[in-house]
């Protein structure tokens, strides 16, 4: 039998990269899914191509949760996966000297705001039944500095951090609500596209960027996806408040042999 058979999932951000990873794996182990993202375009046809639902929601927007819990207001499973860098639109400073207050809030309110506000709606979806899997999508970053990404790293660390606490608050209610973080480190998505290119030179960019990456190449977001899998479903009823490293064993340590 598939994994997440019958489980009704929501999956955030989920139109493109690791999200609709994540949804294609839900959709092929059993799982209702709806797909949200705030790009509707990208996400109708996201959904349409794995065939299952969208729904417009941009994180940020208490509203568009409420909207949400009218319209599916009991789920087994929500994965907290939109999120951004604060580069999307180009260079901007981003470091803890020069980066700006409203720059540094805009990154926040996607990924920790929407975070919140994910894990708010999934305790109220899921407590009726009293069962349920909450994944937040954290990074490498949520767990070391990031001197040219502060705003990212540190609105990581937060979603690390809430996703304990949210953990706790849920085994002390007496739910079964488990809630864990996945922290990817280098994955192949579009975001790395604008620094790859499509020149002869694309293959040493993307070697020079996983150098310092143990097992020297990125992870792909269907090995993410994989990982999400497990939490959502029955076989990890027993974990909760864990954090897991999908980095290529980035945070394991030196490569190096010592001389």
């Amino acid at each position: 039998m598939p994994r997440l058979q019958g489980k009704v999932c929501v999956v955030t951000g989920a139109a493109s990269g690791i999200g609709l990873a994540i949804a294609s794996r839900f959709c092929a182990e059993g799982a209702q899914v709806l797909l949200t993202d705030c790009n509707a375009e990208a996400g109708h046809a996201a959904a349409e191509a794995l065939g299952c639902r969208f729904h417009g929601l941009d994180v940020r927007e208490e509203a568009d949760w409420h909207a949400l819990a009218g319209e599916v207001p009991a789920i087994d499973v929500l994965v907290n996966n939109a999120g951004v860098t604060g580069f999307e639109h180009g260079a901007v400073a981003h470091d803890p000297e020069h980066a700006s207050l409203a720059d540094w809030r805009a990154v926040h309110a996607v990924n920790l705001d929407g975070t919140f506000l994910g894990c708010r709606y999934a305790i109220g979806a899921m407590k009726g039944k009293g069962t349920g899997a909450i994944i937040n999508i954290s990074s490498r970053s949520g767990l070391v500095g990031i001197p040219f990404a502060a705003a990212y790293a540190a609105s990581k660390a937060a979603v690390r951090n809430h996703t304990k606490s949210v953990a706790l608050y849920c085994a002390q209610a007496g739910w079964a609500i488990r809630c864990n973080s996945i922290h990817p480190g280098a994955i192949l998505t579009p975001l790395w596209e604008p620094m790859l290119g499509e020149g002869e030179d694309r293959a040493a960019r993307m070697a020079a960027l996983v150098a310092d990456t143990p097992l020297k190449r990125f992870g792909m977001p269907d090995e993410v996806a994989a990982i999400a899998v497990m939490l959502a479903s029955d076989e990890a009823t027993y974990i909760t408040g864990a954090e897991f490293n999908i980095d290529g064993g980035l945070l394991a340590g030196s490569a190096a042999t010592p001389g």
